[in-house]
């Protein structure tokens, strides 16, 4: 009998969905090419469904125009979630009313236009009530690097975009942006829901936020937009991974995982940031919430681990403008900042920004039962200007940590730790118990059901190990024939040669393990050439550049001389570079313009009679604050014998939407660096604009000055524990503070080739890390 009933039940149903459907006339309009689909759109009524055939529709620009209700909407979707994908020059334009998208994936190519999806078809035809979700965008990237555009434009009221994976953005433009530029879109209740937002590499230039509702010249426009539950994950595009550049937004419940930047309220009103959490890990540069503007909220947050500074503090309160202009700064004004729990943070800054221009501190502010729990930072809070305008009460700090800057609101106290039903460790004390709302976005309750967010970028020497015997070309075919992460080890002593260019096209590893090094020659004007979606790394070779032909312009390792909008990452470790002067400008690395490194490393090497620069990342001169590499580090090196300069480095212009680059230099010699009369920049080094220069322990001989350009962005400059013999002083010059003490001016009396110290020298053990200043021995 209850099997009886519940077929009835079933039986009941379906009679009565067909008569639905045969009343109002809906159906499944399958298509199998963009012919078919224009038209079944201008066919379909509401209720109807239509259904990319599954496959590869390359080239395939949809417009989705209807007008559905809300009871039945019109809807564009798969034949399979995931199995329709759009490729090459594609992209999906809406206008209309009730209308859904769904299941479709776009990868292997990019939008020939300004948006891959828009919430338009022209500016008089909007979205409005419409839906996407369970929808993709991976690395649909346009292959020119600074060529902008959107992957998701949204105009119009009450739409929703939940559910989606976007994923990989390279080139310049914003992820997902909420328009306002006209009345139609101002206002518009969107809510953004339940997406996961995958990794979005560095970009080295403004344009590189995830997400951002609104613009400077809409900035006192209300958008009423919710951005609620969505995973950010490892967005690390600029400094802002959200923008807000509108009033009255809220920002709940959402996660952010080691995303360098922060959730900036750049300009608006009104805007509520409630109930979030931020997942630093100590990654570096990994920020909190940074505000800026009038009657902001921020309550119920929780950071842990947000190792960022300045504009990527865990809580950055910014200085403004006297009356600013619309896209500059306003400043702080009726804020409240209350129960919020800072967990291990490295960083809370106030008065950020604070110069002859940036002079209006914040006002009529309230910061109240704020947690901040650090097991190891005393000096937490930065203090960069009149904070009177703010009343702190009823703040708890951990016992060592310095809270003198501040008249009273903050208490010392020893916190009791409980660990959550997440198992988050969290801090308690006199009833204000921190809590994560138990449906905050994960990896897992975010994105499609039907797309992995597995990790797709392969790295260095995670591949397979690919002997190679010495002989002519043997590298160059091993190359050819590798796969991504492979190691190419050398077998040999002997020499290596090719008359080849050896293309690195994906992560890749030249190594061996032998005592004595293997020598590689070349023959042609480069040996190695990185390709868009190569790396390299070098390890325990020679590189001897006698038998290169005797043109301007050789290299060892040179960057494809077109736009690449894959980071690469160049690693050299315990290798020589010798004879690299058969003519008057042989450089160890050269670089093109629109090229990106995540990482620049050289440590344990050698370079010897160089008659070019060793490392120019100075192609990027157009003074919009475009780099070439993020961060390089110099470490336990010798440089000798160089006619040009060692390093340029290069940032110009005065855009703070990026932070970097970043240097160290560390433990190295300098011995004849930058005598040669073809280098014009009469230095051992050039470095214009770098926001984070360390340069330490080093000994500098018969060498040019280094030269600083010190111009934008409050960077942290040391310059300390080094030698200068025989070798100009550091010029220094812009506004910018910096820090140089503890130098030496002395012979260093190297007792041998090695550049060994004496066992009484005086810059023994007087590094900054307590060792011998120079270069680290080998045992």
């Amino acid at each position: 009998m209850k099997h009886f009933k519940v077929f009835a039940l079933l039986f009941t149903t379906l009679l009565s969905l067909c008569s639905f459907s045969k009343t109002y006339g809906f159906s499944d309009l399958k298509v199998k090419n963009i012919t078919e689909f224009n038209q079944a759109v201008k066919n379909a009524k509401p209720g109807d469904n239509i259904i990319l055939a599954n496959g590869n529709w390359q080239n395939t620009e949809l417009v989705f125009k209807g007008k559905g209700t809300k009871s039945l909407p019109i809807t564009l979707k798969a034949e399979e979630n995931g199995k329709v994908i759009l490729s090459g020059l594609s992209n999906l334009r809406i206008s209309g009313e009730y209308l859904i998208v769904s299941g479709l994936v776009f990868k292997n190519g990019y939008t020939p236009t300004t948006e891959v999806i828009s919430f338009k078809t022209s500016s008089k035809e909007l979205a409005n009530n419409c839906r996407l979700t369970e929808t993709v965008i991976d690395n649909f990237s346009n292959p020119e690097r600074q060529e902008s555009d959107y992957w998701i434009g949204v105009y119009g009221k009450n739409n929703r975009i939940d559910h989606n994976h976007f994923e990989g953005k390279r080139n310049v433009g914003v992820t997902m942006a909420v328009r306002l530029n006209s009345v139609e879109s101002q206002e518009n209740f969107h809510q953004i829901d339940h997406n996961y937002f995958g990794p979005r590499p560095i970009l080295g230039s403004n344009g590189g936020e995830t997400l951002r509702i609104g613009t400077s010249h809409y900035s006192l426009t209300k958008s009423n937009t919710i951005v609620e539950y969505n995973y950010f994950d490892r967005c690390d595009g600029e400094v802002e991974i959200i923008s807000n550049k509108s009033g009255s937004n809220t920002y709940r419940y959402n996660t952010f995982f080691e995303s360098q930047g922060t959730l900036t309220i750049r300009h608006g009103r009104g805007n509520t940031v409630d109930g979030n959490l931020f997942l630093g890990n100590n990654v570096e540069n990994t920020g909190g919430i940074r505000v800026i503007n009038e009657d902001q909220t921020i309550i119920n947050n929780i950071l842990i681990n947000l190792a960022g500074y300045r504009f990527r503090s865990a809580l950055t309160i910014m200085n403004g403008v006297p009356n600013s202009p619309i896209n500059r700064y306003n400043s702080v004004d009726n804020a409240k900042i209350s129960n919020n729990a800072f967990i291990n943070c490295n960083n809370i800054q106030f008065g950020v920004g604070s110069d002859a221009e940036r002079s209006a501190v914040p006002t009529n502010s309230m910061m109240t039962n704020n947690l901040f729990y650090n097991e190891k930072t005393v000096g937490l809070f930065d203090v960069f200007d009149d904070m009177s305008g703010i009343k702190f009460s009823n703040n708890f700090v951990s016992e060592n940590t310095k809270t003198d800057m501040f008249k009273g609101g903050f208490t010392k106290t020893k916190f009791k730790l409980v660990k959550d039903k997440m198992g988050f460790t969290l801090p308690e004390v006199k009833g204000i118990k921190p809590q994560i709302n138990e449906n905050i976005a994960t990896k897992d309750n975010t994105g499609t059901g039907f797309y992995s967010k597995a990790d797709k970028e392969i790295q260095l020497s995670s591949g397979k190990i690919i002997k190679v015997a010495a002989g002519q070309n043997t590298l160059y075919d091993a190359a050819k024939n590798s796969e991504p992460g492979d190691i190419l080890e050398l077998t040999s002593s002997d020499i290596y040669t090719t008359d080849k260019i050896i293309e690195i096209n994906h992560p890749l590893t030249f190594k061996s393990d032998l005592k004595i090094k293997p020598t590689i020659l070349f023959e042609k004007q480069a040996l190695f050439q990185i390709e868009n979606g190569g790396s390299l790394a070098l390890e325990n070779l020679i590189f001897d550049g006698k038998d290169a032909p005797d043109y301007t312009g050789n290299a060892v390792i040179r960057t494809s001389k077109y736009s690449m909008n894959h980071n690469y990452i160049l690693h050299i470790n315990n290798c020589n570079f010798i004879n690299l002067d058969v003519n008057n400008s042989f450089d160890v690395v050269v670089i093109a313009k629109n090229t990106m490194a995540n990482l620049f490393k050289i440590e344990n090497s050698t370079f010897d009679k160089i008659s070019g620069n060793v490392v120019s990342l100075d192609k990027e001169v157009d003074d919009t604050g475009i780099y070439n590499a993020e961060k390089v580090i110099l470490n336990n090196n010798v440089f000798s014998n160089i006619s040009g300069t060692v390093l340029q480095l290069y940032r110009g212009g005065t855009d703070e939407s990026t932070t970097g680059p970043f240097l160290n230099i560390n433990h190295c010699i300098f011995d004849n660096v930058g005598n040669g009369k073809k280098n014009k920049s009469n230095a051992a080094m050039l470095i214009h604009g770098a926001q984070g220069i360390r340069i330490e322990n080093n000994i500098f001989t018969n060498s040019k000055k280094i030269k600083l350009e010190l111009i934008v962005g409050e960077p942290v400059v040391n310059i300390l524990n080094n030698n200068f013999f025989k070798t100009e002083s550091t010029l220094i010059t812009g506004d910018q503070k910096f820090t140089e003490k503890d130098n030496f001016m002395i012979d260093p009396a190297f007792t041998n080739k090695n550049y060994e110290l004496p066992s009484n020298s005086t810059l023994n053990a007087k590094g900054t890390d307590k060792m011998n200043i120079g270069l680290i021995q080998k045992k």
